[in-house]
């Protein structure tokens, strides 16, 4: 059990006997009142989201996971299928668990997998990706006196802004929390 005022963004907790991702906390203290926590939880059994308020003291369970390293191995029509790098062992996770992880994955891409009591609740990306451009407009000359930034597709289908001097074939580092460019990789 924490306290309300150790709750942070990312984190999974059971509230009302359901695992829940906090997606924003906020800690308020207004005027002479006491303080209390702001809390958008998402529901990790409907996808719902909804605010809750917490006193400061109370206390919240937070999920006892399991994160085991997994390597992404291919999709079917049944799911994705992810392999165990220490067991070797195999498990198919549907898109519900998966999600938006799905743009940044390419055959061999090593993940966390969270487990809750035996069962894969949610996947957790590393904070970068490197991924190939396929599609993009040329670069126009003299693109490096300013800060201009034209549309990329790359090799997951994922479509980023990028820096007019990175051409087709490049592979680039992107931030997998909001999609941006960070540089050219390798």
């Amino acid at each position: 059990m924490i306290s309300a005022t150790e709750l942070r963004a990312g984190m999974i907790v059971v509230h009302n006997g359901e695992l829940h991702r906090a997606h924003s906390v906020v800690h308020k203290t207004p005027g002479n009142l006491r303080g209390f926590v702001q809390a958008k939880l998402r529901s990790l059994k409907s996808g719902s989201m909804n605010e809750h308020r917490f006193r400061s003291e109370d206390k919240i369970e937070k999920a006892s996971l399991d994160t085991q390293q997994m390597q992404y191995i291919y999709s079917d029509g049944e799911g994705h299928h992810f392999m165990n790098q220490e067991s070797y062992d195999q498990i198919r996770l549907s898109d519900e668990i998966v999600g938006d992880a799905m743009k940044y994955l390419l055959p061999e891409t090593i993940i966390d997998v969270d487990f809750y009591e035996g069962n894969p609740i949610s996947v957790e990306l590393p904070t970068t990706v490197a991924l190939k451009i396929v599609e993009t407009d040329p670069g126009m000359k003299g693109a490096t006196a300013t800060a201009s930034y034209k549309p990329a597709k790359l090799e997951t289908g994922l479509q980023v802004m990028v820096p007019q001097f990175v051409d087709v074939g490049t592979v680039i580092r992107i931030d997998t929390r909001d999609d941006s460019y960070l540089e050219r990789a390798g």
